[in-house]
């Protein structure tokens, strides 16, 4: 993706103030900014619930296990709905004049199967049918849910749409725990979870939103996720390792070869002992030129973010960190020029 470097948040912040969030979001980072999470606020504010807001036809509840699949609405699903049009109303009222790139995030399929219980208490994950059915429910709320966007602000020249799939590595290796605990669920091959995926992104990509993926995990799945469609990859860079040679390099120069954006996490997502400085994060990202990249073309395929989201740091490192990724995407450009 060829663009002047840009900074943006990966999508949780502190707080239960989705005013301040989104002003926030939108004061610090004019080039990118994000429709703000809160898991603060609770039930239905998490990750999993946020996502279970979006399904279309399928309804979920909190068990003392988590959520599980039920067979109507309840007080939690219209909790959690009732998130969401919330953060909608504020989106509206804070991005009415504004015209750039608005970047949106969602759970992908793998993560909320792998955390959503069927009805009987096992995960969504045991039964390959289901997650199917689940894939299916999800792009389609997610068409309504980017028609709404567009609707709340006009003005946007596109919507990036980031899945998150933290989840995914530990499904492709069979590590995802059972709902009781005392097992693991079998391993999903590779080609059936790039299929999934795949389909999902391509029909998000013809309902006009471009497609990141974000995976916090250090094994970063990228040749899936690149073979699957993704137009960004997101992801830690420092506990991938990104500033020394990996076996993930050659899959890193071939994303980028492709065209495929880099979402670097390089700042902090929680209070550090010590700030870390724009010339050493800096230092991080240009760290990939041993890839054979010049600081021009690195500039041209990298967006700066935290590593992952910001829920568990305090609301000044918060602010601190969405700065620091604003700065070193300005020093990148800097450097790249």
């Amino acid at each position: 993706m060829q663009q002047p470097p840009r900074a943006t948040g990966i999508g949780s912040l502190p707080g239960i103030d989705p005013g301040a969030a989104h002003r926030l979001v939108f004061d610090e980072l004019p080039d990118l900014p994000f429709l703000p999470e809160l898991p603060a606020r609770g039930v239905g504010a998490d990750m999993t619930g946020r996502g279970t807001a979006l399904l279309v036809d399928l309804y979920a509840e909190v068990q003392p296990s988590g959520w599980r699949l039920a067979d109507r609405p309840g007080r939690d699903a219209r909790r959690a709905a009732s998130f969401l049009r919330q953060d909608l109303d504020f989106l509206e009222e804070n991005a009415q004049e504004f015209t750039k790139t608005l970047k949106v995030q969602a759970v992908g399929p793998w993560t909320l199967a792998a955390t959503l219980e069927l009805r009987h208490g096992d995960r969504m994950l045991s039964d390959l049918g289901a997650v199917r059915e689940l894939a299916e429910s999800l792009t389609e709320g997610l068409k309504q849910h980017l028609a709404e966007v567009k609707k709340r602000a006009p003005g946007v020249e596109a919507v990036l749409l980031q899945l998150d799939e933290p989840a995914l590595p530990g499904v492709l290796r069979g590590t995802v725990p059972t709902a009781s605990g005392f097992g693991k669920l079998r391993a999903v091959e590779e080609p059936i979870a790039r299929e999934t995926l795949a389909k999902l992104i391509e029909a998000l990509k013809d309902a006009g939103a471009d497609i990141a993926v974000h995976c916090c995990a250090p094994d970063v799945p990228v040749d899936l996720l690149r073979k699957a469609g993704a137009q960004y990859l997101s992801f830690d860079a420092l506990a991938s390792g990104i500033d020394s040679e990996s076996p993930r390099d050659e899959q890193l120069g071939e994303a980028i070869e492709a065209g495929v954006g880099l979402m670097l996490g390089v700042v902090p997502a929680t209070d550090p002992p010590r700030a870390p400085g724009v010339n050493q994060l800096l230092d991080k990202v240009l760290s990939l030129s041993r890839l054979g990249f010049s600081a021009q073309q690195l500039a041209e395929a990298t967006t700066i973010t935290p590593t992952c989201g910001l829920a568990g740091a305090t609301p000044p490192w918060a602010r601190q960190a969405l700065v620091l990724a604003h700065r070193t995407a300005d020093a990148l450009a800097d450097k790249a020029s």
